[in-house]
């Protein structure tokens, strides 16, 4: 496949991919993971509507209480509320940052498969991470898992460039994007696993120490690696204790994602495993995905020539790829998702996934593609994959976009018309804050217990309770909905 065809096909897949991102990019926050972006959307909203105070991020769901809760580095929704400013509250506002994530991240994935296993595999990676259904939906959510996972995918092969050629600029990006995508997302600190494995075999390869020149530069290399680490985890160490700081101190006393690190039984796992087989990745990405587990390309990068400055062969390829960096993620990721298991019951924890099973599938659809000599079957095999994974993808990212939240959201729209700003809302809502944020009020779930729902109540004494308990902290409306 010639240069000039790869760069259209891929041109053409970020073109489609984007335009899938797309639809229904101002739909109200109504759909299968309303609740954790009606979240984020309120830290919007009240970034705009109380003075966008940056280290403290407010809730709806606190009452009579300021609703300061620690979170991820608030950068979405800070940037969505100075949108808001100029073009006022939107959803597309909101949902459009992790389309341009999306965007940006695409072409650094294609060069960072296309390192390691060659630009056929990365052609076919490029459009399996591009369409996965997990991704795409994720991708148009008002959520940091997307920008935080695009800015980790550049900050890798920004990595990988500096390993190679030892340029500063390519360790600054790198060290820069790594940084904010842990801030934006702390389970991002996966990255650390293939970061770790490139370091390892760039910088540790003993067959090289007889030349001096080689063994000084590894030497300020590894002093490098060091500012490296700092740049990129002490301030995500400084943001998340202060996050802390902030749950401790104020009601609801909430750090987001606090309780997720633990493990569960095989049972909790298989559901997992089975979710992410068929209805994050579909079934032939993740059979694509375990063929090139096994057949992608390997080879000893501790003992193989990196690409030397300026230099590359006629693909632009590393002449030595370092093979063996999607295994290592793959595996980063695995111990991941078993030591937080309870984390792991939200399908977006298991998004970097995506592109480590693109790029295995990639080296599959590579491998077929050297074993097939014939033109027409190799087209008819790659139009038979690509377009059977489409349908499949489309049958599973449909769903995701009905509504599970539209009474929520229909709840909030009365409630904002028939209440004044002042009033504290009682609202049995499973949970979900979308009636707050919609109604533009406070107040809490029910019910309630230290901010959180408690679930169904047992019986009419345990309702009667604990509602006079609110009413005595100044609720002023109960509202209930059918699926309460």
């Amino acid at each position: 496949m010639c240069l000039c065809d790869v760069i259209k096909i891929v041109i053409a897949i970020w073109i489609l991919a984007v335009a899938a991102r797309l639809v229904l990019i101002n739909q109200p926050y109504v759909d299968h993971w309303s609740w954790r972006q009606s979240d984020v959307a309120a830290i919007a909203q009240n970034f705009y509507e109380r003075g966008f105070h940056f280290g403290y991020p407010q809730i709806d769901w606190a009452g009579d209480a300021t609703g300061y809760v620690g979170t991820e580095f608030p950068i979405l929704p800070f940037v969505a509320a100075i949108c808001y400013k100029f073009a006022g509250i939107h959803e597309w506002i909101g949902r459009s940052q992790a389309v341009i994530f999306f965007a940006v991240s695409l072409p650094f994935f294609f060069l960072l498969v296309r390192d390691i296993f060659g630009s056929t595999a990365a052609v076919w990676a490029t459009f399996f991470y591009a369409f996965a259904p997990l991704n795409i939906f994720a991708g148009r959510s008002f959520m940091p898992d997307v920008p935080s996972l695009s800015l980790a995918i550049i900050g890798l092969y920004f990595f990988l460039r500096w390993i190679g050629d030892r340029e500063s600029d390519a360790f600054y990006v790198a060290a820069m994007s790594i940084s904010i995508s842990i801030l934006m997302k702390a389970t991002s600190i996966v990255i650390a696993v293939p970061l770790l494995y490139l370091a390892v075999a760039g910088i540790g390869d003993p067959g090289r120490r007889e030349i001096k020149l080689v063994r000084i530069r590894d030497r300020r290399s590894r002093l490098q690696l060091l500012l490296f680490a700092a740049l990129a985890v002490l301030p995500s160490v400084a943001w998340y204790w202060h996050a802390y700081q902030i749950a401790q101190r104020f009601y609801p006393h909430h750090l987001f994602g606090a309780g997720g690190v633990r493990i569960e039984s095989l049972g909790w796992y298989w559901d997992i495993a089975r979710q992410t087989a068929t209805s994050s990745l579909t079934p032939i990405l993740m059979i694509m995905a375990i063929i090139g587990l096994f057949v992608a390309p390997r080879s000893n990068p501790a003992r193989s020539a990196t690409r030397a400055p300026n230099a590359s062969d006629a693909s632009g390829e590393l002449q030595a790829g370092y093979s063996l960096l999607f295994h290592w993620w793959l595996a980063g990721m695995i111990l991941f998702i078993i030591v937080v298991g309870y984390g792991n019951r939200h399908p977006w924890y298991q998004l970097p996934l995506v592109p480590i099973a693109a790029a295995f599938a990639g080296a599959a659809g590579a491998f077929f593609a050297s074993k097939i000599s014939s033109r027409v079957a190799a087209t008819t095999f790659s139009i038979l994959l690509a377009s059977s994974f489409a349908i499949l993808s489309y049958v599973y990212v449909r769903p995701l976009y009905e509504s599970s939240a539209a009474q929520l959201r229909d709840a909030g729209l009365e409630l904002s018309k028939i209440t004044a700003p002042s009033a504290l809302i009682v609202a049995a809502d499973t949970g979900d804050p979308t009636i707050f944020y919609y109604a533009e009020r406070k107040g809490w779930h029910f019910l309630e217990k230290d901010g959180i729902c408690a679930g169904n109540p047992n019986d009419s004494q345990e309702t009667i309770v604990d509602l006079e308990k609110l009413r005595r902290r100044g609720a002023t409306h109960v509202v209930l909905t059918t699926n309460a």
